[in-house]
């Protein structure tokens, strides 16, 4: 897999939560048919945990199954991959949160 790529589907996760009123765009919430409702941000920044994890996962298999090794990182890795995660998720945390309470 090639840079932009990678950088692309963590794009792409990071801004999955904020899109949908469903959790995992499955899972119907109780108050989710109601009209007006929202996804509360609590379940949009679990989802986002878990997003981070599942693609990190990912991407540390097609690194494997690439390269047929994985260089052992250290705990600065995970914080700067977390950290660019969040940096991703900013657009969509805009629309869901700032910019749709100002419409």
């Amino acid at each position: 897999m090639t840079n932009w790529a990678i950088l692309g589907l963590i794009f792409f996760a990071a801004n999955l939560p904020w899109f949908s009123d469903k959790l995992f765009y499955v899972v119907s919430l109780n108050r989710s048919a109601k009209p007006g409702f929202s996804k509360n941000l609590g379940w949009c920044l679990l989802e986002l945990v878990i997003l981070y994890f599942l693609t990190g996962g990912f991407i540390w298999y097609a690194e494997h199954a690439t390269l047929g090794q994985v260089a052992p990182q250290g705990w600065e890795f995970y914080a700067v991959t977390a950290c660019l995660f969040l940096v991703f998720a900013f657009p969509g945390f805009v629309y869901k949160v700032l910019w749709k309470r100002a419409i």
